[in-house]
């Protein structure tokens, strides 16, 4: 049965009018809930991330800055958001439903985490909304208790996972795969093991073709026993900050196709929501919702 990490601490305090859409955390639950895709037993509480799985992959010196709210401003700025004990609270929980998902994963096939994605901090900072890099630290606690041999990152937010990339540079137990709009943020891009840059403005049929000529031959040549898959729903046409044109139907394809390989090929697989700026707040949940309802069809079907 597919199990979905949320927690109150995912809402945040953010001044009015900040950008990101912090809403969409409680009403992509209370929207599966209304469907009908899932009942509140699906629903779990991940706690905190333990503190020795965030240093395996973040500096000692980040953390006490996040933990202790001692960024400089310019450190906040480049995050995007504003330091408190809520955000620290949030950046555990999240990153606790993201290493939890991999094991709900290890056992059930699938884990879903109703928040993370967080592929723009790095080892040593934050930036792009992003504290903690939540699939990189599930991905070397699997790692380090050898309980996947193998890791593939299917990250398909409109922004490059440069973050990501950067952490596992040198990591060949970790195959970076990144899909996204390539004149977008990050301006500097970092170098996934493997990069497809998109042409603004790519829509569904383009965008489905080319993920659909390199997943399958990237399976086979990575040959992963466990994936990571970043659902990142900025890719909508109606994004503020993507640049590109899928539709919600498109968007749902996506998810479709990804999962349903994982599904095929019996590879267990940990779902992070990323990212979803589109000027209506329905819009983006929506699309996260699709996500989950595709993950619940193909494991409970």
């Amino acid at each position: 049965m597919p199990r979905l990490a949320t927690s109150d601490r995912y809402a945040l305090p953010l001044p009015t009018g900040h950008r990101f859409p912090i809403a969409k955390y409680a009403l992509i639950r209370e929207q599966l809930l209304w469907q009908g895709v899932a009942t509140p037993e699906h629903f779990y509480d991940p706690g905190f991330c333990p503190e020795q799985d965030l240093l395996r992959v973040h500096t000692a010196a980040y953390w006490h800055k996040i933990r202790d709210q001692q960024l400089s401003p310019a450190e906040v700025r480049r995050l995007g958001l504003p330091q408190s004990p809520e955000l620290t609270r949030r950046s555990l929980s999240s990153a606790a439903g993201t290493l939890e998902s991999a094991k709900r994963a290890l056992l059930d096939g699938i884990g879903l985490n109703l928040a993370g994605g967080t592929h723009h901090a790095f080892r040593d900072r934050g930036e792009g909304f992003c504290v903690l890099n939540d699939i990189a630290i599930a991905a070397t606690h699997l790692l380090h208790h050898r309980l996947a041999r193998q890791v593939l990152v299917v990250d398909l937010d409109v922004h490059q996972g440069d973050g990501t990339a950067s952490i596992f540079r040198e990591d060949p137990r970790v195959f970076t795969f990144s899909m996204h709009a390539g004149a977008n943020y990050p301006l500097r891009k970092e170098q996934s093991d493997l990069d497809v840059a998109l042409d603004l403005g790519t829509g569904d049929a383009e965008y489905l073709r080319r993920l659909r000529d390199t997943l399958p031959h990237l399976l086979a040549q990575v040959q992963p026993d466990f994936v990571f898959y970043l659902a990142g729903v900025d890719v909508l046409a109606t994004d503020k900050l993507g640049k590109l044109a899928l539709t919600q139907s498109g968007c749902r394809q996506r998810d479709e196709y990804v999962l349903g390989l994982c599904h095929q090929q019996q590879l267990p697989v940990a779902v992070s929501m990323g990212g979803g700026y589109s000027e209506r707040l329905a819009d983006i949940v929506d699309a996260h919702c699709n996500t989950f309802r595709v993950a619940f069809e193909l494991w409970e079907g």
